[in-house]
């Protein structure tokens, strides 16, 4: 008997992966008070908050039916089912995991507004879970509410003084905003609580990218790459060996990417830009065409590509 919420939210969890948003399998202890002073970065997870469950209730049974539908990918029905698991119990200790995942499977579906409802929701119920905080200000980015998602990050450094996704998502929001000087500081604090993150490493590349310094933002990126690359890494080295005239290093870092997410339209700019640089119009045309297929403005496109020496 499939006998607790954890393998619905396994089975999104598997599913989301590219999406970004983290999924609720239990909320801890840690998630139903404030913490108390710092945790030390080796502290082992604290035992789940686990109800005494009756798995035989119409309440895990419509959960139960909800993970069949999410094996499938059948996002409409598995947010049904979930939402009848809520409306036939709301009193029940597991719905701010049920919303949360709702609230997931609706971000999954491109319903923004609701997926911000239901975490709200759930965030109401368990006010100091922190990934229900992270999924919610990362929607607010998607959504164009920067203000509300910093609130969300800087309330999770209230919380978590050791949560570096947090600051690494402040101080690349400082940087968007021009502030670099507080972008610096908050990835210098996450070098201060774990000296190897990669999101140190990522954060002041993206840093030094933007500064110009693109030989030190390669280095940087190289760094994280060799540990855990991943498509969006190689794409901003690919940028900086661009701007150094490394053709031949763009090109492999630009196709790699592409076998990742053969997808993305920002990586068929990136091979545009390639492409101008070879004196290649045909094929930079053909890599124009294709980016705005996917969803990017030809004059974005346009300004990016005349910003090329």
């Amino acid at each position: 008997m499939r006998n607790y919420i954890s393998f619905v939210v396994l089975a999104v969890v598997l599913a989301w992966l590219q999406g970004g948003a983290q999924v609720v399998n239990s909320i801890g202890e840690e998630n139903l008070k404030v913490p108390q002073g710092m945790k030390p970065q080796t502290q082992k997870a604290e035992k789940p908050y686990v109800a005494d469950l009756d798995t035989e209730t119409p309440y895990f049974q419509y959960i139960d039916s909800a993970q069949t539908y999410i094996y499938s990918h059948d996002w409409p029905m598995a947010e049904q089912w979930l939402m009848k698991a809520f409306k036939t119990d709301p009193d029940n200790p597991s719905n701010s995991m049920v919303l949360s995942n709702i609230a997931t499977l609706q971000r999954y579906q491109g319903k923004l507004a609701d997926a911000v409802k239901n975490y709200s929701l759930a965030l109401d119920m368990t006010p100091h879970a922190v990934t229900l905080l992270l999924n919610r200000a990362a929607l607010y980015i998607e959504m164009d509410s920067t203000q509300r998602a910093i609130d969300d990050y800087e309330r999770v450094c209230e919380l978590d003084l050791y949560n570096t996704e947090a600051r690494y998502s402040l101080g690349v929001l400082a940087m968007e905003r021009g502030d670099t000087k507080r972008a610096e500081d908050l990835f210098n604090e996450i070098k201060r609580i774990n000296p190897n993150s990669g999101l140190y490493h990522e954060g002041m590349g993206l840093l030094h990218k933007r500064n110009g310094n693109h030989a030190r933002a390669a280095e940087l990126f190289t760094q994280v790459i060799k540990v855990q690359p991943s498509a969006q890494l190689l794409g901003h080295r690919a940028d900086c060996y661009l701007a150094m005239k490394r053709l031949n290093d763009a090109e492999a870092d630009i196709r790699t990417a592409l076998e990742m997410t053969p997808d993305d339209p920002y990586l068929y700019l990136l091979r545009a830009k390639l492409n101008k640089l070879r004196f290649q119009r045909d094929d930079m045309n053909r890599d124009i065409d294709t980016a705005v297929s996917l969803g990017l403005s030809r004059d974005y496109i346009n300004q990016a590509l005349n910003e090329e020496k």
